[in-house]
């Protein structure tokens, strides 16, 4: 038997109050529109009859033991046969019966086909207030800023994409979050994706759904930021760095003031934390950089063969022992400053002006040389 053109997809958990509804409405579709397809089970352990349900009205069942929303989707859309892949919940919030702006957008070549519960429509009750207000807005506008993906709703259950495109997207997030990765891989893959207008109805169970809003909220942001190190630690990185030298350079002169607040030596060692603070972002974006793409969780692109090629062993040693040099340069001038003080107290704020940006290079040298000698060490499986 050739194999489906489309597989609808459910998870499912003790669903047995809204299953046989939402498989009737897939087959029916199915019929009616004259589509090969199949309707697969993706079940996570039900013990409320569920089973036999699915059973009886002619779903393939496929067993996952592991739990969690991401586990049993990837074990259901793995097991599924269909060219096409249709997924959503089986809580008769999405209409199965009107299936055909997904697969006519998938038919027309994107990978990825999203549902808009914004633009088609969000029934009285559908969807918790901070949901509706809050949670869904602020991280799909988090996702669209950190990807560079225009999707409207980051979290809609309904979706659509070919098979070919799930396999390339590796998906690996157990939970909740697993909506979340679906996009940012989809995106990152290079993958064409768009979306179409989706109504989403309540949800039709009598139990408290599996959702929970914190819970699984955080989930989804942790997983945004941590997939994006630039946000992560790149750009703060850059800011506390650019803040600190500024700073740095100016109040080596001397004391300034503003508004009449005056800015001298304790404001210094302040913007020489920021030097190193920030320097530490930087080493942490480098190391996560490489940790992720070589453990394939980020793809590797031309940029980062071409930052391995121009950071090496010797460029970091080199750099790191000027560093170290002019830090101690900077401590000899402090020593002969506080040999003119007979080695007594220090008072004198010019000599902690030097003393500072002199321990800040030494330290900042010295993790230069660790960071490049770790960086050479995780970029031998790169070369």
């Amino acid at each position: 038997m050739q194999n489906p053109e489309i597989s609808i997809v459910m998870p499912c958990l003790n669903e047995v109050e809204t299953l046989a509804i939402c498989i009737t409405k897939a087959k029916s579709f199915l019929e009616k529109e004259k589509i090969a397809g199949e309707v697969v089970i993706a079940d996570n352990g039900s013990t409320d009859g569920s089973l036999e349900i699915a059973s009886k009205l002619g779903a393939r069942i496929a067993h996952v033991k592991d739990k969690g929303y991401g586990n049993a989707l990837i074990g259901g859309i793995n097991a599924a046969q269909g060219t096409y892949i249709i997924m959503g919940d089986a809580d008769d919030s999405y209409d199965f019966s009107n299936l055909m702006p997904f697969i006519e957008k998938l038919r027309e070549g994107y990978n990825l086909v999203m549902g808009n519960r914004f633009k088609g429509g969000i029934k009285k009750g559908a969807m918790p207030f901070l949901h509706k207000y809050l949670g869904n807005p602020v991280l799909s506008f988090l996702g669209r800023l950190f990807f560079k993906v225009k999707i409207g709703d980051f979290h809609c259950g309904l979706r659509g994409f070919s098979k070919e495109a799930f396999l390339k997207m590796n998906l690996r997030t157990t939970g909740m979050e697993f909506a979340s990765e679906m996009i940012v891989k989809a995106s990152l893959k290079n993958l064409s994706i768009t979306e179409v207008p989706t109504i989403l109805s309540k949800d039709g169970r009598s139990r408290p759904p599996h959702l929970n809003t914190w819970r699984d909220g955080w989930r989804h942001l942790r997983f945004l930021v941590l997939y994006s190190p630039s946000w992560l630690f790149l750009l703060p990185g850059v800011i506390l760095m650019l803040l600190g030298i500024i700073f740095s350079l100016i109040l080596m002169k001397g004391p300034f003031t503003i508004n009449q607040i005056n800015f001298d030596i304790h404001t210094l060692l302040y913007s020489s934390s920021f030097i190193l603070i920030g320097f530490q972002f930087l080493l942490f974006y480098g190391l996560t950089k490489v940790y992720t793409v070589e453990n394939e969780l980020l793809p590797k692109s031309n940029k980062y063969d071409r930052v391995f090629k121009w950071i090496n062993l010797e460029k970091g040693l080199i750099l790191g022992a000027i560093l170290i040099i002019l830090g101690i340069t900077l401590s000899i001038l402090a020593v002969k400053d506080w040999q003119s003080l007979d080695f007594g107290d220090i008072v004198s704020k010019a000599v902690l002006r030097t003393i500072i940006p002199a321990i800040t290079c030494i330290i900042l040298g010295t993790q230069v040389i660790l960071f490049s000698l770790f960086f050479s060490i995780l970029g031998l499986k790169n070369k």
